[in-house]
């Protein structure tokens, strides 16, 4: 799962980054409204985390843009606004969640997950297909009760399909997903790795669309 963390103040960036990569997630992180926009606009993440007091302008006022320009993904805010009225203001602005500073980290991660597994239309976060076992909570894949090895950046494609099913997703979009530590990937990569899921992963129903991108296709009831 990638975040996208917008945080203006440096030592709480910071350490709400590391928890959230200590948990398992990837984690980018905006300062401003203006980097935080330039990101969302990429379109590479599961999950934004926002804070309210930006340097450049109101979170709140930032949220209802990208839902008006119909930025679907799920928004947690986190900001020491706790009056009642505010809170209201950032549901109706378009926020899944609110959570109010000082926070507990485990709340917090557990808030994320939450949202997580709303998003991808399960309760416990599983996909089942054919014998295996996609847990994107744990990050695992199972076959018959055995584990499939996969690479962190296996896991990563197959996630962006999986929480995407039915749809073409792009390969830029899944170069972005494998390479966001400003990594210069070659061309072919997302071939490569898409080559080593199928061989790894053959129960998968995956279509390439040429010119275009690859597409899962998943059978109902497919999650718990």
């Amino acid at each position: 799962m990638r975040l996208l963390l917008v945080e203006d103040d440096p030592e709480l960036r910071a350490q709400l980054a590391a928890e959230l990569r200590q948990a398992g997630f990837a984690a980018d992180v905006a300062a401003s409204a203006r980097a935080a926009t330039a990101w969302v606009r990429e379109g590479v993440h599961d999950l934004i985390i926002l804070d309210l007091g930006l340097p450049d302008g109101d979170g709140v006022a930032l949220l209802k843009a990208w839902r008006a320009e119909g930025v679907s993904i799920p928004v947690l805010i986190l900001t020491a606004r706790d009056a009642w009225f505010e809170k209201v203001s950032g549901i109706e602005a378009g926020a899944d969640d609110y959570v109010t500073k000082p926070y507990h980290p485990q709340e917090l991660l557990a808030r994320v997950r939450a949202l997580f597994r709303r998003a991808v239309g399960t309760s416990n976060g599983v996909v089942t297909v054919e014998g295996l076992v996609i847990d994107l909570m744990a990050q695992q894949v199972r076959r018959n009760g055995q584990p499939v090895p996969l690479t962190a950046k296996e896991w990563s494609l197959l996630e962006a399909l999986v929480t995407r099913p039915g749809r073409v997703v792009t390969k830029d979009f899944l170069r972005a997903r494998l390479y966001h530590d400003g990594e210069d990937p070659d061309s072919n990569t997302v071939e490569v790795f898409m080559a080593r899921l199928r061989r790894k992963l053959p129960e998968l129903h995956l279509t390439t669309e040429r010119g275009l991108g690859y597409r899962l296709l998943l059978p109902r009831g497919r999650g718990s």
